[in-house]
């Protein structure tokens, strides 16, 4: 099989790259090893931090119900800071309509060529009729979305998108020194930066053919603060690639329309270089064309110990890219032991903060806090809470819980949630047995 290509340097097909420039790339990364071993075992002890209300604390509210507020990691001698690469998939079947109104202006973007509409009412290369509910506009959209999730400062956020150009009479790579990946912003706190990028991404549209294998090793380069990386490295984070693409690879090898061997084998040379380098790779195979044959996506995250996500309705990765763990926590769940009473409506945050709602009564309330982790293991902390109904202005605490309560409800009809599900009778059963 053919080698795929180094960091730092342009592809040639004509020629392979030399054993020891592999070996130089592992020792360039050698300062940031000790992270992938962290990845590799990664089912150390949960560490749960209550941070409202504070001891001593006395909650008051109109209704019996108590907000809760804290952290929840998977991994007591984990960081807890984050760096996330988002890589964006721009190649040109992200002009496809994505079946849901992402820009929500109430109307949704279809492909004229697959419906019965006049002849002439649209070009004939249209593919959505809404530049706004594409795959691309979904990815941006999803993209938009989790960071109103994350905590800036805590979590620093980049972007590169991936395609591929393709010669139009020979569907081969354009040039053999071409650029498949682009920063579009490197990591930093300052969210607002990352949203411009976004929408620039948006603007300039998809194009071209599809290269997973350029998209990861252009993110080891920006996550490890490599020479050519335009991000200041912080080697006390955990590193996170968060993959979003709606197809297959096509590219570095052979024809743009065409998935080979060598292609595969790319991408999957590239993620054991990720894992070396202790970056996480979670992958979203997002529409059917994605799952059609799904190896590379599933190989990346398994080979860096990720998670991988089939999104079948592109509209969805919205809902799905919120739900991302980066502290490798799955659930949270709040237990009143003095009036016996679960509750799950707890939304998690990526990561690992939570924010939840337990049943509370007048008076002195045990509350336990269980959260689950990744590898199915799950750690307790109980406190105790004084809880006055007062006169107090209840409504933003009500639109929180039902906020709350419906993304929980989309969470769990558009995730196969088993092991959550097991989870929470598993607190309940725990309860009634306590009760006995």
């Amino acid at each position: 099989m053919k080698a795929a290509m180094g960091l730092g340097r342009p592809f040639d097909p004509r020629r392979r790259p030399k054993r020891w420039s592999w070996i130089a790339i592992l020792l360039a990364l050698s300062a940031i090893a000790t992270l992938a071993q962290a990845v590799e075992n990664s089912g150390g002890p949960i560490r749960i931090s209550v941070e409202s209300p504070k001891p001593g604390e006395k909650v008051k509210n109109k209704v019996h119900q108590a907000p809760i507020r804290g952290r929840a990691n998977a991994d007591a001698n984990r960081p807890v800071d984050y760096d996330v690469i988002i890589a964006i998939d721009v190649s040109g079947s992200t002009s496809h309509a994505s079946g849901s109104d992402v820009d929500g202006d109430g109307e949704i973007g279809f492909n004229p060529q697959q419906e019965l509409v006049p002849d002439g009412m649209y070009p004939p290369d249209l593919e959505c009729t809404d530049p706004g509910d594409t795959v691309l506009g979904a990815e941006i959209a999803a993209a938009k979305a989790l960071l109103k999730t994350l905590e800036p400062g805590r979590v620093r956020v980049g972007v590169i998108s991936f395609s591929g150009e393709a010669n139009p009479q020979t569907n081969r790579r354009a040039r053999y020194d071409q650029k498949d990946a682009w920063v579009e912003a490197p990591l930093t706190d300052d969210f607002a930066r990352v949203e411009t990028a976004l929408d620039r991404v948006l603007v300039r549209g998809p194009h071209g053919a599809t290269n997973f294998a350029a998209a990861i090793r252009l993110a080891i380069t920006e996550l490890a603060g490599l020479s050519e990386a335009q991000s200041r490295p912080r080697d006390d984070s955990k590193k996170v690639m968060l993959f979003l693409t709606d197809g297959v690879p096509s590219f570095p090898f052979g024809l743009s329309n065409v998935t080979d061997e060598g292609d595969i084998e790319a991408a999957i040379n590239a993620a054991k270089l990720s894992h070396s380098a202790g970056v996480t790779i979670n992958t979203y195979a997002i529409g059917p064309r994605a799952l059609t044959n799904p190896i590379a996506a599933t190989e990346m995250a398994r080979l860096t110990r990720g998670t991988y996500l089939p999104v079948r309705d592109p509209g969805q990765i919205v809902t799905f890219l919120q739900a991302v763990s980066l502290a490798n926590i799955e659930d949270v769940v709040l237990t009143n032991l003095t009036t016996r009473e679960v509750s799950t409506d707890v939304q998690l945050y990526p990561d690992g903060s939570f924010s939840g709602f337990v049943p509370v009564r007048e008076g002195s309330n045990q509350v336990r806090v269980t959260a689950l982790g990744s590898n199915g293991s799950s750690s307790s902390v109980e406190f105790e809470m004084e809880f006055q109904t007062a006169g107090l202005s209840g409504r933003e605490l009500e639109i929180e819980l039902e906020r709350i309560r419906e993304r929980n409800k989309q969470l769990m009809i558009l995730i196969e949630r088993d092991r959550i599900q097991r989870f929470r009778d598993k607190q309940r059963k725990a309860l009634d047995l306590e009760i006995e």
